[in-house]
C-alpha cells in the first residue's frame, strides 16, 4: 500500500515541484497551503509524513507541529521542515534537525529529499 505524504508550503510551485516528484516516486500526496489547512488535513488524512515550511501565513510550521504534538491523532506523525531561513551551512552545523524532526535548506536537492523521506517512511 502507498505511503501517504501531506505536503504544506504557501508557495505553489513548491507544493507543485514536491506532490508530481512524490507522485512519480510513488506516494498519495495530500498538499495545504498554509499551517490551518495543514493541520485540518492532517488530522483527517493521518499521512505516514508531514513535509511542513516554517514560514507561512496563519499559522507557521513550527506552530502547526506543535499543535500536531498536543493531538493524541497526529502526535507521532514525523515531520520534515523545509525552509529558506537557513542556509545548507547552517543546516549542516544544526545536524539538520529541530527537535526530533528534520529539517532540509530551500533550495533542496531532489533526490535528498526523496531518499530522506524514504528513510523515514519505510521505518513505519
Amino acid at each position: 500500500m502507498p505511503k501517504k505524504i501531506l505536503v504544506v508550503d504557501d508557495e505553489k510551485i513548491i507544493l507543485k515541484v514536491i506532490e508530481s516528484r512524490l507522485k512519480s516516486a510513488g506516494y498519495v500526496v495530500v498538499t495545504a497551503n498554509d499551517g490551518e489547512e495543514g493541520l485540518a488535513k492532517a488530522k483527517a488524512e493521518q499521512p505516514d509524513l508531514v513535509i511542513l515550511d516554517i514560514m507561512m501565513p496563519k499559522m507557521d510550521g513550527t506552530q502547526m507541529r506543535e499543535a500536531m504534538r498536543a493531538n493524541e491523532r497526529t502526535r507521532k506523525i514525523p515531520v520534515i521542515f523545509l525552509t529558506a531561513i537557513l542556509n545548507k551551512k547552517e543546516a549542516e552545523l544544526t545536524g539538520h534537525k529541530i527537535g526530533e524532526d528534520l529539517i532540509l535548506a530551500k533550495p533542496f536537492d531532489g533526490q535528498e529529499l526523496l531518499a530522506t523521506i524514504k528513510s523515514i517512511v519505510d521505518e513505519r
